[in-house]
């Protein structure tokens, strides 16, 4: 071998190897995930959180951090209707916000269910917006005109609704949603917790499965 040309391939092997140990210490140096004190569960509850159902002191506590543009969340919507018709008075429903990246209008479209819950009228948008999904859904661009007009075919007051998409405050309270749930381990939707420890879903039927075991468990124990 040319001395030239093996020169030129130790160079580069040293320069891999470089890189390499590079990325390793970058890895190492990154910020740890955000942990409780020990002892402590992080949490999963604010006391502005959008209750859809109020099962009562004694009830379980099921909190979905969801992507109203999601289609995962899409399908997972009617089981999650069904589940809080069947356990009705056992659980105490939360939804929170958690708009992904790459989704154009779900900020939006938490926006809009924002501006709504302010007049109490969040679940009303909320089932708009999981209904009429896959007529706004995977859109090359915004569009607030969409969601604007669900508002006004529920007859919300329009200033009042226009005042708060345009609030900073709104977005602010949408994404506290999101690094509560980012807190938390978060990286999906939707993603679910009850009684404050995250559920593994794996099947169809795992929601359902840990909503009963933590409804007997708690029947059991009082």
């Amino acid at each position: 071998m040319k001395t030239p040309v093996k020169a030129t391939l130790i160079a580069v092997a040293a320069a891999i190897v470089l890189a390499i140990v590079g990325i390793a210490y970058a890895m190492s140096q990154r910020a740890a995930e955000p942990a409780p004190p020990e002892g402590e569960k992080l949490q999963t509850v604010r006391t502005d959180s959008h209750v859809l159902d109020e099962g009562g002191t004694d009830a379980v506590t099921v909190v979905e951090f969801l992507d109203f543009e999601c289609e995962a969340c899409g399908a997972f919507y009617p089981i999650v209707e069904d589940l809080r018709e069947q356990y009705s008075g056992d659980i105490t429903y939360v939804v929170r916000y958690f708009p992904l990246p790459g989704h154009i209008n779900s900020t939006q479209a938490a926006l809009a269910a924002e501006a709504a819950a302010q007049q109490d009228r969040f679940e009303d948008v909320y089932h708009r917006l999981f209904e009429t999904q896959s007529q706004w859904g995977e859109q090359p661009k915004e569009t607030p005109e969409v969601f604007r007009g669900f508002a006004a075919d529920l007859g919300l007051d329009m200033a009042a609704y226009d005042a708060a998409v345009a609030d900073p405050a709104t977005l602010a309270r949408v994404q506290a949603d999101k690094s509560d749930g980012e807190a938390l381990g978060v990286r999906s939707t939707p993603s679910f917790f009850i009684d404050g420890e995250p559920v593994v879903l794996e099947a169809w039927g795992d929601l359902e499965a840990a909503i009963e075991k933590a409804v007997n468990e708690k029947a059991v124990n009082g």
